[in-house]
């Protein structure tokens, strides 16, 4: 059985070609990323999610980004596929399409831009489980979408069989109490908001989809870890280190810093799709400030 838990890393998608709006993919980078997440003990990848740019890619591009990293992690974690859209037939295309290459399970945000009802929003990802048998993943980001899906919209969409988990991304840790309540015990919590991805954890969360994991991925586990294990000593120490990276990562929009960063420690190369833009001069001096409080070595 897959198990859902721990660290999963919201993964970049490597581009080359600088800033632009046909920045080319780079399967060798994703190959070498993903090996570097095994390697520091990462628990699972998320692919083509906010952070892997999903926004700029066309549906062939997205899919393939999904089949290369499914096929390059072989098993090793679990593998949880971004196939959400502000159409429900566009999401089901996409969640079929996973399902059809192997992901285990796919992560649906909440649709943006058209702002549906609580009814709108539990009959949208309704139509997805029923049209999709892969194991689901509702993703609620206000701060994205416009959008806020309430505790009691999720409690009504985990009673459909493979509606197996949220990723919260409100930051407001009190959601795991009311979520719980709404959904049950078996019911997969994850946040979505590194700065409090800790007490979420600790106040009975199951694991974090991570920005911060893409350049400190074994801190990150073993934030989890702890957290999980009740040790919230422990958990302070493994994320202690972290905090600057926790905000600086979204100075300028996600996945900008991120990409900045990995770029800056050798891992991929500059590129990234308009209209994101690559990191500010301005704002590099705070990305190696927290890079350096994280332990993270900087090429000259």
């Amino acid at each position: 059985m897959v198990d859902f838990h721990g660290s999963f890393v919201a993964i970049v998608t490597p581009m080359s070609g600088g800033v632009a709006a046909t920045a080319r993919l780079e399967w060798e980078r994703l190959a070498a990323l993903v090996e570097f997440h095994i390697d520091q003990g990462t628990d699972g990848i998320v692919a083509v999610g906010t952070t892997g740019e999903s926004a700029t890619l066309d549906e062939d591009e997205h899919c393939e980004a999904i089949r290369r990293t499914v096929a390059l992690v072989a098993g090793r974690v679990p593998v949880i596929a971004g196939t959400g859209a502000n159409s429900t037939t566009e999401a089901i295309r996409l969640t079929r399409r996973a399902q059809d290459v192997g992901a285990d399970a796919c992560l649906l945000v909440t649709p943006y831009y058209n702002k549906p009802t609580q009814e709108g929003l539990y009959l949208h990802f309704k139509a997805i489980a029923e049209a999709v048998a892969i194991p689901q993943i509702l993703y609620n980001v206000p701060g994205r979408t416009a959008c806020d899906m309430l505790p009691a919209t999720v409690g009504r969409l985990a009673r459909l069989p493979n509606i197996i988990g949220v990723k919260e991304a409100t930051g407001e840790v009190g959601r795991v109490a009311m979520l719980r309540a709404c959904c049950g015990e078996d019911f997969l919590l994850f946040s979505g908001d590194d700065a409090t991805a800790r007490d979420f954890l600790l106040a009975g969360g199951n694991g974090v989809i991570s920005v911060t994991a893409n350049v400190a991925p074994r801190a990150m586990h073993e934030l989890c870890v702890a957290a999980r294990a009740h040790d919230a000593a422990g958990a302070r120490r493994a994320d202690a280190p972290l905090a600057a990276l926790h905000r600086d990562l979204f100075c300028e929009s996600n996945p900008i810093p991120v990409k900045w960063c990995l770029h800056a420690v050798g891992l991929i190369d500059v590129g990234i799709r308009l209209p994101l833009t690559w990191l500010s001069s301005a704002a590099e001096p705070k990305l190696r400030a927290a890079l350096q409080a994280a332990g993270i070595e900087t090429a000259a």
